[in-house]
């Protein structure tokens, strides 16, 4: 069943055309990778899903819930979430506070209980700060969770970005180049968080990446643009395989994926 269908989407800035006609689904519980050369539209797609911008024509529904009639602030308290190509954290809070301001969408008592300190605030907080935490482990960052956000090496920032969209309980998750920059160790650990979170924690997740070792070796499908258009779409094996995509973005031959095991 699909968690997320886009039907016909099309997005022009200026005689620029980023989206054309596009249509694809997302399953819900899969780890579907998004890919394309760059300027292929592919950060325009999460921008148009996260209602960063508005589309000319078409529709996004999650859920079956047409998400051009829902107001962009209540996307994330609608069950979608997403991280950034560039790592957006706050430099000067730690790890535990960063994550604490991805709940925000959970928190239900208004400005006057946090005022009063009522009892139900009291409550509210302490499932709050538990939540947080649960984000942290999911990720593998408790321990670093009194550590300032800007202390942290590369691939615990974005460990903790991750974090952070987790912390809302999110069932539809965006990820953008979340192995931009990432020396191997850390891409390796940022694989094993991302698969367990898809078949561990049941999170769908909808991931644009440039690095094909890590495309090939996580994704169940695969969704391939070029200026815009989608020009292929399939698994792992039958993407590799697909003279189009190795042309129009792959360079010459299957031994671009770098990949020994991908039965290219």
């Amino acid at each position: 069943m699909a968690i997320l269908k886009i039907k016909n989407l099309s997005k022009k800035f200026g005689g620029l055309t980023a989206i054309q006609n596009l249509s694809m689904e997302v399953a819900e519980g899969e780890l579907h990778s998004l890919i394309g050369p760059n300027g292929a539209g592919k950060t325009t797609l999460f921008n148009l899903i996260s209602r960063i911008f508005k589309p000319d024509e078409g529709q996004i529904l999650f859920k079956e819930k047409d998400l051009l009639r829902i107001s962009p602030s209540k996307i994330c308290a609608l069950g979608i979430a997403r991280t950034f190509q560039k790592v957006e954290l706050f430099n000067e809070m730690t790890a535990m506070e960063n994550v604490l301001v991805g709940c925000h969408t959970l928190i239900r008592n208004g400005f006057l209980s946090a005022a009063l300190r009522l009892n139900w605030f009291r409550t509210e907080e302490a499932q709050i700060q538990e939540k947080a935490m649960e984000a942290l482990r999911k990720v593998g960052m408790e321990e670093y969770k009194f550590k300032k956000a800007g202390s942290l090496p590369l691939g615990q920032r974005r460990l903790l970005e991750l974090a952070r969209a987790l912390a809302s309980c999110p069932k539809l998750l965006l990820l953008d180049e979340p192995a931009s920059g990432l020396n191997n160790s850390e891409t390796e650990s940022l694989m094993k968080v991302i698969l367990s979170l898809c078949k561990e924690q049941g999170i769908t997740i909808l991931i644009v990446e440039h690095n094909m070792r890590v495309v090939m070796e996580i994704s169940d499908n695969i969704t391939v643009l070029n200026h815009g258009v989608k020009i292929a779409e399939g698994t792992p094996e039958e993407i590799c395989k697909n003279f189009q995509v190795i042309e129009a973005y792959l360079g010459k031959g299957s031994h671009f994926f770098g990949i020994r095991d991908a039965n290219c």
